[in-house]
């Protein structure tokens, strides 16, 4: 083991090396496949482009809900661990997939029901093709929902036991699968989005079936045990929800509120709702190395409290924030020195091509300067149960900063879909401040289960 100040840590730098790296491949090549999809599906029209985007709002939302109770069982077996309690740890692995089964299952038949009033109320006043592209993609992209719900869980509990190789070898089948089917659909049978939303559906599948029968494994220290009970544990089940409600609602709401902006960025016309998607799908490489180290923090914080040694949290949480940093600069140096070559891909018009090399440029200065503090640092807050807190300071900064100063810079200063973004850097100056206050103080070492 590591030493420091005379004493023993919990992970060795051989530890987070493990936990990280498979995590950052992970991510890259899921961000990858994104790009190569949206590359893809360019070659059928910038009608099709804004389409995806606009549902993949919808999905990432859904998804982060599920992701958010995937993190609040995660957390729990991870203090569980900490504590040296294998049993309960197992136990909160059992039911965290009970109640995500079930929940996905609901939410699915819901969307399905209500899809028509996301095409034509959420989604505001979209042409005519952007809508049937947008009808036909969402109809088969959200019967992957229980899917990736259940991936996610899986994916969570191997993280929780510092074991992220499984997940990525998993999703490095996932994206694979479903970039050779976006492909074969998209080019060869010339199926357009279908041919982009298919492969999504088989490939979640897929990868949720193979990690659930993996989780089976008794050599795991977290896995399913038999014989499988159906019955939710109110207590388990709360701890569960304590951490994985607030975080989901956080999440939702921020993904409502980016949603709810996409109406008033539709109204700008289809060459910035493209020139929007292009910004996402590229500045999402951007925040990779500290997204994929924000989990990595989860995993090592929620076992480091359930350890009840708070020293240790602050230890790892400076450690990985610092290579989160150093990460940060570098891809996003690279990112601004490739650009050309970036937009060249997606073969867009003048107009949107000025409108997204603007986007992408700013993102990477504000995302280098404030995203680990704004994202990955409030994850040690939430391992330590202090979701609350969190969500409290996310809610409130999106609604007041990133959709009230979005209408006003994007629609009342006339700066477009440039003033969208610019109202999201605000709200992450404003998250920084507060969570960085926070983290200095001892109020959220008062949580625990």
């Amino acid at each position: 083991m590591d030493m420091a100040i005379g004493r023993k840590y919990l992970f060795t730098n051989k530890d987070l090396l493990k936990l990280i790296i498979p995590l950052v491949i992970e991510q890259f090549l899921a961000i990858s496949v994104g790009l190569a999809d949206s590359i893809m599906v360019a070659s059928v029209g910038e009608s099709a482009v804004s389409a995806v985007s606009l549902v993949d709002n919808i999905n990432i939302l859904i998804i982060n809900i599920f992701a958010a109770l995937a993190t609040g069982g995660a957390v729990v077996a991870g203090q569980y661990l900490g504590q040296k309690d294998h049993k309960q740890a197992r136990f909160a692995a059992n039911q965290l997939i009970i109640l995500v089964s079930i929940i996905s299952l609901i939410v699915m038949a819901l969307l399905y029901v209500g899809n028509e009033f996301i095409l034509n109320v959420v989604f505001g006043n979209i042409e005519e093709d952007v809508e049937a592209y947008s009808r036909t993609y969402m109809n088969i992209v959200l019967a992957s929902i229980p899917f990736i719900a259940l991936y996610n869980s899986c994916a969570a509990l191997f993280r929780a036991m510092g074991n992220s190789k499984v997940t990525m070898i998993i999703s490095v089948i996932m994206n694979l699968i479903n970039a050779f089917g976006n492909a074969v659909l998209i080019y060869g049978f010339k199926l357009g989005v279908a041919g982009a939303a298919i492969p999504t559906l088989f490939s979640r599948a897929l990868a949720s079936i193979v990690i659930l029968i993996l989780l089976f494994n008794k050599r795991h220290i977290i896995h399913i045990t038999r014989p499988i009970s159906l019955k939710l544990n109110k207590f388990m089940v709360l701890n569960i929800l304590h951490i994985g409600v607030p975080n989901g609602l956080e999440n939702s709401v921020f993904q409502l509120g980016k949603i709810l902006l996409l109406s008033l960025i539709t109204s700008f016309g289809t060459a910035s709702i493209t020139a929007n998607a292009v910004g996402n799908v590229v500045s999402s490489f951007g925040i990779l190395p500290a997204s994929a180290i924000g989990l990595a923090l989860v995993s090592v914080v929620s076992q480091c409290v359930g350890a009840r040694d708070y020293e240790q949290v602050r230890y790892y949480t400076k450690k990985l924030m610092k290579i989160a940093y150093l990460f940060m600069i570098l891809i996003n140096l690279i990112i601004f020195l490739g650009l050309p070559i970036i937009l060249d891909i997606y073969n867009l018009s003048s107009v949107t091509k000025t409108l997204a090399s603007e986007i992408i440029i700013s993102h990477c200065l504000f995302g280098v300067l404030l995203w680990p503090l704004a994202f990955t640092l409030p994850n040690t807050l939430r391992a330590s149960n202090d979701v609350k807190y969190a969500m409290i300071v996310s809610i409130s900064s999106m609604w007041i900063f990133r959709m009230g100063l979005g209408f006003i810079f994007g629609k009342y200063l006339k700066m477009g879909v440039l003033g969208v973004w610019f109202a999201m850097y605000c709200d992450w100056l404003v998250r920084t401040i507060f969570f960085i206050l926070r983290y200095r103080g001892t109020k959220w070492q008062i949580f625990r289960i």
